[in-house]
């Protein structure tokens, strides 16, 4: 018997198999109740007193040495059909080259960064609102423009309008409603109006609006904050000036222009030979804002400011159509590769 474990203890540590059939086979083979091994145990007890010990302890070695053999095996299949599962057969076989981040990604984050840098933090809200946080809380009169479907995709008509947001405003008054003053927050995310679809507008676009509303907070606060803004967006020869101009949530509201990037303010056709190029609206918190959100304006003031990620990118990136960052051109998005 000892000379017929050798044998099999030689078989076993030999043992291969190249599917799970075969695999299955030696394992009826060696180890299943009529297998090899077993036999060898029931002819055990035929074995002389004095050999018991050594044979037992060669039937063991052999009966853990052919399931061990049997287990490696079994999960050696296990793992090719784990790989072949999750194997694209469809796949090119060239190598496939990595994506790159939206340039409207790249440039909606470096807003965040830089406002981030004094002290802003971000707040995101719904898509879908009602008409008392895009409008009415905002102080827009009910015979405003924007409310009429020319501007504005509305989902249900009726007491409380369903639509879409046509700016992150409604962010702020939802900030405002559940947080007390100091606030000091930007806003990003998409938006949607109803226009035509050109090179220079589309039905749905990105902002990022920012609110500090806090005790003592002027003008001159503001100033200085997009000031910092568009030296560290655009490069530190930057200049801006403010234009007076008119929204229904700030009074006094603002248009902020920045020198021309491309002829630094001398006149180009880029700018329109003005030397100055619009790039977002501003202003101080209106108090009648403020007190339908909660806030007492004779103890707090503020300022917001809303941007486009679009404008902000076309400026950055000398990107001419605006329909260009929705149309997922591979070709478009590959010349971003460095900016990521």
């Amino acid at each position: 018997m000892k000379e017929r474990i050798k044998q099999l203890l030689d078989e076993v540590s030999r043992m291969t198999a190249t599917n799970t059939e075969e695999l299955e086979a030696l394992r009826i083979k060696y180890l299943s109740k009529k297998g090899e091994i077993s036999q060898l145990f029931n002819d055990f007890r035929n074995v002389a007193n004095e050999d018991k010990r050594e044979v037992g302890q060669l039937l063991n070695q052999l009966k853990n040495a052919a399931q061990a053999q049997i287990n490696t095996l079994k999960e050696r299949f296990a793992n090719q059909q784990e790989t072949a599962q999750h194997t694209d057969l469809t796949r090119t076989a060239e190598p496939v080259k990595l994506g790159t981040r939206h340039p409207l990604s790249l440039v909606r984050e470096e807003i965040i960064d830089i406002f981030g840098r004094i002290g802003f933090t971000v707040a995101e809200g719904p898509e879908i609102e009602d008409d008392w946080h895009v409008f009415s809380a905002l102080n827009f009169p009910p015979e405003h423009p924007a409310r009429d479907m020319q501007d504005t995709f509305f989902v249900e008509r009726h007491a409380n309008d369903v639509l879409l947001r046509t700016h992150t405003s409604s962010v702020q008054v939802r900030t405002m409603l559940r947080q007390q003053p100091p606030i000091r927050m930007v806003f990003p995310g998409r938006v949607y109006r109803n226009e035509a679809i050109s090179y220079r507008a589309h039905c749905f676009f990105h902002q990022v609006e920012g609110l500090y509303v806090d005790k003592n907070v002027s003008f001159a606060d503001l100033k200085q904050a997009l000031l910092y803004f568009a030296k560290e967006m655009f490069g530190t020869e930057t200049e801006i000036r403010l234009r007076p101009s008119y929204f229904p949530f700030t009074e006094p509201s603002a248009e902020m222009d920045i020198s021309c990037l491309i002829c630094g303010g001398k006149g180009c056709p880029f700018c329109k030979h003005t030397g100055w190029v619009e790039i977002l609206g501003c202003g101080m918190v209106d108090p009648n804002v403020l007190r339908n959100c909660g806030i007492d304006p004779d103890v707090y003031s503020g300022y917001a400011f809303g941007m486009g990620v679009e404008r902000i990118a076309n400026l950055k990136y000398q990107v001419k159509d605006l329909r260009m960052f929705s149309e997922n051109d591979v070709r478009f998005l590959e010349q971003f590769e460095a900016a990521y």
